[in-house]
């Protein structure tokens, strides 16, 4: 199985149509076999599917995601875990434990922030984050 990750600085980001770089997961038996980080190279948004689809990915870890983005990825056969946060590795040991929680809704309306805000940078959770911290924390 291929996961991936939308990947900064060793974390998940946090608006997966603004994502630049992936972290691409290849397990076996429920381990992690090999793993390399990979550009999205320019691609945005809805267009990403395709992206991870011709990459064989079959699950998504992704802080926010919009609507259209997450309609794009189930019309792939994209399993999508949305609202992850914290260290991309942590997160995608926690889905492998089975403890990563999924949720395939539309977590990130960019469009509704007001003006000057964006949730493509890279602090902003944009609603993805998870109380009391990230994927490792209990």
């Amino acid at each position: 199985m291929k996961i991936a990750a939308t990947y900064w600085n060793g974390d998940i980001f946090q608006h997966f149509g603004h994502t630049e770089y992936f972290k691409i997961y290849q397990t076996e038996s429920g381990a992690v076999k090999n793993a390399e980080v990979i550009s999205a190279e320019g691609y945005g948004h809805g267009a990403l599917a395709g992206f991870l689809s011709a990459h064989h990915v079959n699950v998504l870890v992704c802080g926010g995601i919009g609507g259209g983005a997450l309609e794009a990825l189930k019309n792939a056969g994209i399993q999508v875990y949305a609202g992850a946060s914290g260290n991309a590795d942590d997160c995608i040991a926690a889905f492998l434990a089975g403890t990563l929680q999924l949720s395939d809704a539309a977590n990130c309306a960019h469009h509704e922030h007001g003006e000057g805000r964006s949730c493509g940078g890279h602090g902003h959770s944009c609603g993805g984050g998870r109380a009391g911290g990230g994927c490792g924390e209990k």
